[in-house]
């Protein structure tokens, strides 16, 4: 009983999955039948009467024509008796010809079957990507039928239906038999048409050498066949390299994909070979790389024009069958890439792509894999500079010889990779970061029109974060645009408008720079988020905004309102307060954006907030140092300046004369600070101001021309070196100043990391003994932390006593 219901179960089951299938094909084997049952019957027909008309005598003179008559004098029957004779007596013209053709016409059905639909054919039989995106690749015919399953849908079949497959194990084991490299087998093939003809033209005893020699280069491969030695590839390599052997890049694609799964071989799924020697490895990646490119090249040519646009010959059977080399090398690459780890094997794998760019177009699904590989070696903060940059250079050959679509799809990728890449900023970073920022900034510039597209749509969608921050006023809404990403998203779009709208470059090009329209939005989208939050706790941020507004205004000439956001900051409780003591280190602001709390109220964090502000007022005020309205224009910084100097004097004398806790803070009623060093900074600063100014009024005095003039207002000392002036004099000398101090810091930083893993280096060669100190020296830093914390929370008491009456008095006065 239970066979009987299991054998019903299978019989169900094969009529509701295989039924029709099989009904269908013996319905089409039975009308092939019928048509060759059909021309049996005529034939037999026809013999019957041509025997009751000729006679059974006449046969032997009749059918019997001259070699040399016409096909057009004889009957179809006549033709088909006569033998394949060389009717029009060109037999020694066309005798190769149609030896060749019989020599093709002997290939199996099959073969012409895979060759109509190669496209369609697995690259290998591991998880390799296909390209899915030709024309031909859903279309269905009797030949493709005959093809069988692949490899993966018979897995999946065992999968879902596991006695079906069990049946056919045991009943057919022919169909669950496949080929590995099956997809690359038309090469030989190809290839073989290739050498015939260059046989022919070669002596018979050169071939016949020729052909025992391959004969015993083939016994010998097949002796050991699944050890991959030096002798193969340095063979393989001498054919590609003399020849362009295909059937060498055959074998060569087909080892460096094994060379390619190399931790994925074990003994369920074994590669074709076996790679036991590093040296082995490393002459097929290198033969690989350098030798298939070549072959490709040299076989399907790649046409270039002067503007840049490739061209392949893409119709055809070369091109139809070198595909699968193409695709099967293209993602072995895409695998390899993802288990590398050294620099200069990186590069090598990766400039070999730039030379496969042009062939891989074809292939969107592969491409579009192949992009996002690049782009992520192009955007890891693991990634050396050389890597980086060889990665680029990928990016940018596929920009140049895409298309539209490819275009676009490269250049979301980029930017989306940029933002990934700047999550994490810090001092071993921020030089990546940059040199990310500014490589991808050209590829904005090579098709401005569709930059112009990409760039909109992503300030767009800054700006609706903006916005959906001030409306949703809740607790972490802010937390969207105060982040890393956000920041260097907005000063990566800076970088792009400050390259391409400046007007050297627009007047090289001849006409305005489609993304120019871009500079308003950005400048909005900007300042609205520095003043999102305009605390002291974001004036690192503030700061790195601004000098991405400065960047832009410098390139291309437009003026930004930066002075009123720069004096907020000078006019925050943060700065009329007097500063506490401390012993922390110097805020490093360019890889900050947020400064702890505890440096808050302290005169570390005020001298470098102090620091920053003159650098960026400098900076704004010398873009201007030689417009004709600079006094106007510098005249209102000016006076507020002197008036927070002022206010800071006269709380200096007041704190001399009234008793000691009138004005515990050192703040007077409108303001001003006891910190001499940024007193000093800041009065310097306003003295170079006056002298600029005066240095415009004098030459400003001389002109003879209206200010409706705009031609002559716009030249007014545009002939002079800004350095030179009085202004431009002192930011050169502060420059050179904070470079070098730069340099220092960064030495400083080396040399403490430097000592810093010789530390941990000794510390894990102790062993136990300095884990178990490491534990007290842990002990004893927590109870250090516990009695910091309630030091500092006594102190934040003090300080908001201390607010609330200064809040009281001023409420009084």
């Amino acid at each position: 009983m239970g066979s009987a219901k299991k054998n019903l179960k299978a019989t169900k089951k094969f009529e509701k999955k295989h039924l029709k299938g099989v009904l269908e094909r013996r319905k089409s084997v039975a009308k092939i039948k019928q048509r060759q049952q059909l021309k049996e019957k005529k034939k037999t027909k026809r013999a019957q009467d041509d025997e009751f008309y000729k006679g059974p005598a006449g046969d032997g003179n009749d059918d019997k024509k001259k070699p040399g008559a016409k096909a057009s004098e004889m009957s179809v029957d006549d033709f088909f008796k006569g033998g394949f004779e060389i009717l029009d007596g060109k037999a020694s013209k066309t005798a190769p010809k149609l030896g060749k053709r019989k020599r093709d016409e002997a290939k199996p059905r099959e073969d012409e079957a895979s060759e109509e639909s190669d496209s369609d054919l697995d690259i290998s039989d591991n998880d390799e990507p296909v390209d899915d995106s030709e024309p031909d690749a859903g279309d269905a015919s009797s030949d493709e039928e005959d093809l069988g399953m692949s490899k993966s849908a018979m897995e999946a079949l065992a999968e879902k239906d596991p006695e079906f497959y069990k049946f056919l194990k045991e009943n057919d084991p022919e169909a669950l038999d496949f080929d590995e490299n099956a997809d690359l087998a038309e090469l030989d093939e190809l290839s073989a048409g290739s050498d015939e003809e260059e046989d022919e033209e070669q002596p018979k005893k050169k071939k016949q050498k020729k052909d025992k020699k391959a004969a015993k280069e083939e016994e010998e491969e097949k002796a050991d066949d699944r050890e991959l030695t030096q002798a193969m590839v340095s063979r393989w390599r001498a054919s590609i390299e003399q020849t362009h052997s295909l059937r060498a890049a055959r074998q060569v694609a087909i080892a460096f994909r094994c060379a390619a799964h190399l931790s994925e071989a074990d003994d369920e799924n074994p590669q074709r070979y076996a790679i036991t020697s590093p040296e082995v490895f490393n002459d097929i990646v290198v033969t690989a790389l350098k030798g298939i490119p070549a072959v490709l090249q040299h076989h399907v040519p790649v046409k270039e024009s002067a503007a840049g646009k490739v061209y392949v010959q893409t119709e055809g059977k070369k091109f139809k069958v070198l595909s699968m080399l193409i695709k099967s090398f293209a993602a072995s690459v895409i695998r390899l890439l993802s288990t590398l780890s050294d620099d200069a094997t990186l590069k090598l794998t990766l400039s070999s792509l730039q030379p496969l760019l042009p062939y891989l177009l074809s292939f969107r699904k592969l491409l579009k894999m192949l992009i996002k590989t690049v782009v992520a070696f192009w955007s890891q903060s693991a990634s050396s500079d050389s890597t980086r940059i060889t990665a680029f250079l990928v990016i940018r050959r596929l920009v140049v010889v895409g298309d539209k679509g490819v275009r676009e799809v490269v250049l979301k990728a980029a930017y989306q990779g940029l933002v990934q890449g700047s999550r994490l900023t810090n001092a071993n970073t921020i030089q990546g970061i940059h040199l990310m920022k500014n490589s991808a900034a050209e590829l904005w510039g090579l098709d401005q029109n569709l930059g112009y597209t990409t760039a909109f749509t992503s300030i767009r969608q800054l700006a609706i974060h903006l916005r959906n921050s001030i409306v949703n006023n809740k607790n972490d809404a802010f937390r969207a645009i105060y982040n890393w990403q956000y920041v260097h998203s907005l000063d990566f779009w800076s970088c792009v408008l400050a390259e391409h709208c400046s007007p050297l470059k627009q007047a090289e090009a001849g006409k305005e720079s489609p993304l120019k329209p871009l500079i308003y939005p950005l400048v909005q989208v900007t300042l609205g988020a520095m003043r999102l939050i305009p605390t002291a706790l974001y004036f690192p941020l503030r700061f790195h905004l601004v000098r991405s507004l400065l960047r832009l205004s410098r390139a291309t000439d437009t003026y930004i309102p930066l002075a009123a956001p720069l004096l907020e900051v000078l006019d925050s409780a943060e700065m009329k307060k007097a500063p506490k003591s401390s012993t922390l280190k110097p805020l490093d602001f360019a890889v900050a954006y947020k400064a702890p709390k505890t440096y808050l109220r302290t005169r570390v964090y005020q001298d470098g907030v102090g620091e920053q502000l003159v650098e960026l007022l400098s900076e704004f005020f010398v873009l201007w140092a030689r417009s004709i309205a600079f006094p106007e224009f510098a005249l209102p910084s000016i006076v507020r300046i002197k008036r927070w100097l002022k206010e800071g004097r006269k709380q200096q004398a007041r704190q001399g004369h009234k008793p000691h806790g009138k004005h515990p803070k050192g703040r007077g009623p409108h303001g001003g600070s006891r910190n001499g060093k940024l007193a000093a900074a800041l009065a310097l600063l306003v003295q170079k101001l006056e002298a600029n100014a005066r240095f415009v009024e004098e030459r400003r005095a001389r002109v003879d021309f209206a200010p409706k003039d705009r031609a002559q207002v716009d030249a007014f000392l545009k002939d002079f070196e800004w350095e030179k002036t009085p202004l431009g004099a002192y930011v050169v000398s502060q420059r050179a100043i904070r470079e070098e101090r730069k340099k220092q810091v960064e030495e400083a930083r080396r040399e403490e990391e430097r000592k810093r893993r010789e530390e941990e280096k000794e510390a894990l060669q102790n062993g136990e003994d300095d884990g178990e100190s490491g534990e007290e020296d842990d002990d004893d830093d927590e109870d250090e932390e516990m009695a910091d914390g309630v030091d500092n929370s006594d102190d934040e008491e003090e300080e908001e006593e201390e607010e609330e009456e200064d809040e009281e008095e001023e409420e009084s006065e």
